[in-house]
């Protein structure tokens, strides 16, 4: 999903260098995150799921439905992303319905990418 512009602006920004982990499986969610630069690998176990980069979000379905991390989220290389709490993410999804619609056009993107593995 590319929502730049959302990020852009994010107040809150965090430098990863490459095997920086983010976030862990299992780990409770309270932020989703845009990458500004670089990009994330989004792995189960050891294995690479799929990679986030320039643009794109992740992070999302743990403020959705408030449940624990699926995936693990480690930086490929020296990375720049930016962060939206829960409450600014349920503030957007309220006041800004386009957003909404990316998240979901970025769930169901990877869902599909993830399904062509299987």
């Amino acid at each position: 999903m590319q929502v730049r512009g959302v990020f852009v602006n994010a107040t809150e920004r965090r430098s990863l260098q490459p095997g920086d982990v983010l976030f862990m499986a299992g780990d409770v969610g309270e932020e989703m995150f845009g990458v500004v630069s670089g990009s994330i690998e989004l792995r189960r176990g050891d294995k690479v799921l799929t990679t986030a980069g320039e643009g794109e979000t992740f992070g999302e379905m743990a403020l959705i439905d408030n449940t624990p991390r699926s995936l693990t989220a480690v930086a490929a290389e020296p990375t720049e992303v930016a962060v939206i709490n829960r409450h600014t993410f349920m503030y957007m999804v309220h006041e800004a319905p386009m957003f909404a619609i990316q998240v979901m056009s970025s769930l169901a993107d990877r869902i599909r990418e993830l399904d062509t593995q299987i």
